[in-house]
């Protein structure tokens, strides 16, 4: 294991967005219980699938995209201020 210094740009909370060195862009930090509910909407939307419900499955991906947008907005929240811009498509 190694011990290095990152810069954190948000509050040190749920979806932290830090910058490793010697990366140029940050990247948004998502913790082992979040990534395990992400993997387990997945496997939702999945079963919805196979089971022909896609009513389901629609609700379901619905709620998990509406998670999702948090995180790119939570790290364009981190660069208000910056002289870079974020580097990614941004929807207007």
């Amino acid at each position: 294991m190694e011990h290095i210094e990152v810069e954190l740009l948000t509050d040190p909370g749920n979806d932290a967005v830090v910058r490793l060195p010697p990366r140029n862009f940050p990247g948004v930090l998502i913790r082992g219980d979040s990534l395990s509910i992400l993997r387990a909407d997945v496997a939702e939307i999945v079963e919805a699938c196979d089971q022909g419900d896609l009513g389901e499955a629609r609700e379901a991906a619905a709620i998990l995209l509406s998670n999702l947008d948090e995180l790119p907005a939570r790290y364009t929240e981190a660069f208000e201020g910056a002289r870079h811009p974020v580097p990614f498509y941004q929807a207007p």
